[in-house]
């Protein structure tokens, strides 16, 4: 493919300051994932351990099949707000009994496994993730509910969206390893699958019963104030009683088992994938680069395709956007890469005529984001904001799976456009990015959202995206008959 340019190669002075700045950004990163494994501190963690139960992390390993890969999903939400870093829950995709699933479960030890905004968000999230792209669903379920500073409980989002998953025929199953209450007392009677712990399981539904005071005159007062009354013990029969923790993971993976589960999608093109001829060490100092310069997306292409292949489309067109083909982990992937510049028709033009061909031929599609400093605006630029019409209808419309990647430039949580969260891609992964005029890592999220499912270390970038392209060809890849017509 291309060169090692001056960016990437060691004998430059500018190497050894973008790589110790990256370095710097990832051991931030990796504080705020020790205290998210942390839970609620050794304190929490001792106590719960000498109740005979497992931490959320240990019931997930011990959920999974050996040796297998977990992608854990938003990490580190809630980092740099009020509520603990992880938002007391983990969620992920992991596999169990050869089926790959998104794998819920609650953090006990966090104030009881309380549920705040970014807990909401991530559960719904993980839910999302399991629909569209028909992965079944396990719930590890341990949490008292709303915790008490978040104001009113989320309205029964997380039950609509498991029950969601049934109707699309998504097997859920629930393992309630505790005392479970709020939402969370929903997903033991509407999954698919019940298993309780014997002697530890315990649903608690809260019944609002009317209680009048009496007012001044000996009357009773015209207001009405609810008073809950919490019934001991399970709402419903459980599928499955289990002796212990161990025993309750071990009748989940039975659930699965049974369930007879294929991937609907096309398996790799290419077995075994060869890896790419350029070391990801050097994408340290590519994602450390100055916002302001320009940016080398086939540089990066260098060090996550198999083989370092690369096919561009259209080169000498539109050059402020790279197109092209080639084959991540043996799945074959359009990519689309931008170069920090604004859009002219060129691009525009280049960008709906592959996204259309990505369709015709049911190929995945990776979106490659960076937003340098872009030139300044031209007196008449709001005149060509219809350029951009054909586009955005061709991203809109298009049905084949969408992976997007945060490079550099802008932080998730502040990208628009058709990359970001609006246009729903199946994925969104970020670099650390550093801000303008900031020497600081990844930016907290803003509250209750998740702009991204995980902030990476760029040198795992070809592995996450990976896994990623095997969960999505769990559901078919459909092709191009909605894709409206547009060409140059």
């Amino acid at each position: 493919m291309t060169v090692l340019d001056s960016a990437i190669d060691p004998r430059n002075p500018a190497y050894l300051e973008r790589r110790g700045a990256m370095l710097q950004r990832l051991t931030e990163l990796e504080t705020a994932l020790e205290e998210a494994r942390a839970g609620g501190g050794e304190k929490a963690v001792t106590r719960h351990h000498a109740r005979g139960k497992l931490l959320p992390r240990e019931r997930v390993e011990m959920l999974l099949d050996q040796d297998s890969p977990f992608l854990e999903l938003s990490p580190v939400a809630a980092w740099g707000s009020e509520f603990g870093v992880g938002a007391s829950v983990v969620t992920g995709i992991g596999v169990v009994e050869g089926v790959e699933c998104v794998i819920v479960a609650n953090d006990p030890t966090v104030e009881g496994g309380a549920v705040n905004p970014y807990t909401v968000e991530k559960i719904r999230r993980a839910a999302r993730i399991a629909s569209v792209n028909r992965l079944p669903l396990i719930n590890l379920v341990e949490s008292t509910g709303a915790a008490a500073p978040t104001g009113p409980p989320p309205g029964g989002a997380i039950a609509r969206d498991l029950s969601q998953l049934t109707v699309d025929r998504v097997p859920t199953v629930c393992v309630v390893f505790g005392a479970t209450n709020g939402d969370a007392a929903y997903l033991p009677a509407l999954s698919d699958y019940t298993i309780m712990v014997r002697g530890h399981a315990k649903v608690l539904t809260i019944h609002p019963q009317p209680a009048r005071a009496a007012g001044p005159n000996g009357r009773p007062a015209p207001e009405v104030r609810s008073t809950p009354t919490v019934p001991a013990g399970v709402t419903g029969p459980a599928d499955q009683l289990a002796e212990d923790e161990r025993d309750g993971l071990r009748l989940a993976r039975q659930c699965v088992r049974r369930f007879n589960w294929r991937k609907r999608g096309p398996g790799p093109r290419t077995l075994p994938p060869l890896p790419p001829r350029h070391d990801p060490e050097d994408l340290l100092t590519m994602a450390a680069a100055d916002p302001a310069t320009a940016f080398e997306p086939r540089e990066v292409l260098a060090r996550i395709l198999d083989d370092s292949d690369f096919d561009e489309f259209k080169p000498t067109q539109g050059t402020a956007l790279v197109t092209g083909w080639g084959e991540l982990h043996g799945y074959p992937v359009g990519v689309l890469a931008n170069l920090g510049q604004a859009f002219s028709p060129a691009e525009t033009q280049k960008a709906v005529h592959f996204i259309q061909l990505a369709n015709a031929t049911a190929t995945s599609l990776l979106f490659l984001q960076y937003t340098g400093a872009a030139p300044a605006a031209e007196p008449n630029e709001a005149a060509d904001v219809r350029h951009g019409a054909p586009l955005v209808h061709a991203v809109a419309k298009s049905t084949v799976p969408h992976l997007t990647l945060m490079i550099g430039g802008t932080p998730a949580a502040e990208a628009g456009g058709i990359y970001g969260r609006a246009y729903e891609p199946r994925f969104l992964f970020s670099w650390p990015v550093e801000r303008a005029g900031e020497a600081s890592g990844p930016a907290p999220y803003p509250v209750g959202k998740l702009p991204d499912d995980g902030v990476i270390d760029p040198r795992d970038t070809r592995t996450v995206l990976g896994l990623c392209l095997s969960a999505v060809h769990s559901a078919a890849v459909e092709g191009a008959e909605h894709v409206g017509v547009f060409r140059p």
